[in-house]
């Protein structure tokens, strides 16, 4: 009986926290929707999906947003989100599309701010103790201590269970990451062991800044052990939480995706850092990917990764 009724909460919260997600990047989209309109798109259809694999409920976009008016406007704006939950991945959290919105609004250079826009959000959705949809950390990374460089931010995985959150890290690493984030994640992934034939881990350079902050207590927080061991990054924490799951990777991707000399700084030295074992570790990690959809019962994925695209004009 108690599992039961845990379970209902955890859906209840789940469906609540997805509604007042997809509320506010709805108001947030007013400000400049020519380009935030994406972001939109891509958090339904990434809602809608972890709704699909929830095991108990199963959630149905109409049982998410269960506004008939908020719905009709919704699918009429971004038809592709609700054609597509059931036959494609996505390719990262919710959360991290709402962090995005964030960082576009207020610029990349108001860190405060954009901590603080996101930790007022959070506060409304951590009612329970699952958080379910909620991040715990901000990631902060520049090319260098120098206070007016770029800021690249990234959040921890918000997805809650061991399933999909281990899904949409393996979505990540295959579809969105900075292939080099991708392969110091797939060199432990999914066992949280390193494999033998495949080390991408990477060396971040003395100088580039890459800090985490609580969400929730609102202070610093130190690398865990897992960020330690793939990106090489100094720390006396002994956690090694689930590779992919941190608030650094997202961070770091988005770093090099945009600062190329500090990545090719970065570049993984192992010997078994090639082509061949980079594709055979790929290859593990969508063979891993395949099996946990099957475990989630999500039979119908086309192969593909979802990209937003909108009627927006």
């Amino acid at each position: 009986m108690e599992e039961s009724e845990a379970k209902l909460n955890a859906a209840y919260y789940f469906r609540r926290n997805a509604f007042t997600i997809i509320e506010e990047v709805v108001k947030l989209n007013t400000i400049s929707p020519e380009h935030t309109t994406l972001y939109v798109d891509e958090v339904l259809h990434s809602i809608f999906f972890l709704g699909k694999i929830k095991n108990c409920p199963r959630y149905t976009p109409q049982m998410i947003v269960n506004d008939d008016e908020i719905y009709d406007a919704l699918k009429k704006d971004y038809p592709r989100a609700f054609d597509l939950y059931s036959s494609q991945l996505p390719k990262r959290s919710p959360f991290s599309c709402v962090l995005d919105m964030i960082v576009h609004l207020e610029g990349q250079q108001n860190e405060d701010l954009i901590i603080k826009r996101l930790q007022q959000l959070i506060s409304r959705l951590k009612e329970d103790k699952r958080n379910e949809l909620v991040p715990s950390t901000i990631c902060v990374s520049q090319k260098s201590n120098i206070q007016n460089s770029d800021r690249y931010y990234g959040v921890s995985m918000s997805t809650k269970g061991p399933n999909p959150g281990q899904i949409v890290v393996a979505a990540s690493c295959c579809s969105i990451w900075d292939d080099y984030v991708a392969g110091a994640v797939m060199t432990y992934y999914p066992e949280k062991k390193k494999k033998t034939y495949f080390d991408g881990t990477i060396k971040l350079p003395a100088d580039v800044r890459c800090q985490a902050f609580s969400l929730f207590r609102e202070e610093p927080m130190p690398p865990c052990r897992s960020c330690a061991n793939m990106f090489g990054l100094q720390t006396t924490e002994k956690t090694e939480w689930a590779y992919g799951n941190c608030a650094e990777v997202e961070s770091v991707s988005n770093l090099f995706k945009k600062e190329n000399d500090v990545k090719e700084k970065a570049q993984p030295t192992s010997p078994t850092w090639t082509d061949e074992n980079r594709t055979k570790a790929r290859a593990n990690v969508e063979k891993e990917l395949k099996r946990l959809l099957g475990m989630v019962q999500f039979k119908e994925w086309d192969g593909n990764y979802y990209t937003p695209q909108t009627n927006y004009s």
